[in-house]
Formats: C-alpha cells, sequence, structure tokens
C-alpha cells in the first residue's frame, strides 16, 4: 500500500504537478445559518449543485463533479449564498475525494447541528474511473 505522502513524491519527482492549495484554504468560517422555525418536524432539506470542483492533490488536475447535500435540520438551516461561498473555497484545494466528502460533513455538521445529514459526492469520469462517496451523521 502506498501512502498519500509517498503518492506526492512520486508525481513531484516527475515534474508533472500544477500547483494546489493546502486544505487550510478551505474556509468554513464563511458559513452562515438561520433559525429554523418547525424544528419537531422531518422535513428533509435537498441541496445540490453539478459545479464542484476540487484539483487532484498530487498532480493538481481538476476535479469537478455533483455534490448532493441532504439534511434534517434542528435548530437551524444553512444559508444558500454563504454555502455557495464555503463550497468554492475548494476549487484549488489539492484533496481526495474521500476526503472532500468527510471535510464538508464535518464542517457543515459542525455548522448546523443538524439531525441527520448525509452528502454524496459524485466525481466525472476522469482517467475511465467514476467514483461516487457517500458519508453520513445521525439518523436512524
Amino acid at each position: 500500500m502506498v501512502t498519500i505522502p509517498e503518492l506526492k513524491e512520486k508525481y513531484e519527482g516527475l515534474d508533472m504537478q500544477l500547483p494546489a492549495k493546502s486544505e487550510e484554504a478551505i474556509d468554513p468560517d464563511c458559513l452562515l445559518t438561520f433559525e429554523y422555525e418547525y424544528p419537531e418536524r422531518d422535513t428533509e432539506v435537498v441541496i445540490d449543485t453539478d459545479e464542484f470542483t476540487a484539483v487532484c492533490p498530487w498532480t493538481g488536475l481538476p476535479d469537478t463533479g455533483e455534490l448532493v447535500i441532504s439534511y434534517v435540520p434542528s435548530r437551524s438551516c444553512i444559508e444558500l449564498k454563504s454555502l455557495k461561498f464555503y463550497l468554492l473555497s475548494y476549487r484549488d484545494v489539492g484533496i481526495v475525494q474521500e476526503h472532500a466528502a468527510n471535510r464538508i460533513l464535518n464542517d457543515l455538521v459542525r455548522c448546523c447541528s443538524p439531525r441527520s445529514m448525509k452528502i454524496k459526492l459524485d466525481y466525472k469520469i476522469r482517467g475511465g474511473l467514476h467514483t461516487v462517496v457517500t458519508v453520513e451523521h445521525g439518523g436512524e
């Protein structure tokens, strides 16, 4: 098994890498919420975009895909414009899809403390491989 640092070193040695930002460039502080007036209801909120973009941490090549966020709010809902700015902060970040899905889930759960949340990140095919990563918080 090759570790992430070993893969990064391998690609750096080939001099075939575009610059990528580190995960510190992701900005969860821009996320805002508003009070949810019906916390007793099992209301599912679904947000999707086919414009999610990050880059491969080893080559710097762009990875794009569809992101679907579904959650049952507790006391607050995610404000959509702030979510857009948060997702845009991934644009030049070198992060693998599995880590991106988990990072988004962690940041959004921290932001709005939902009863449950599911993140589905479906990257477009690149190099002949199609990957979908799904992570969940709470719920039954």
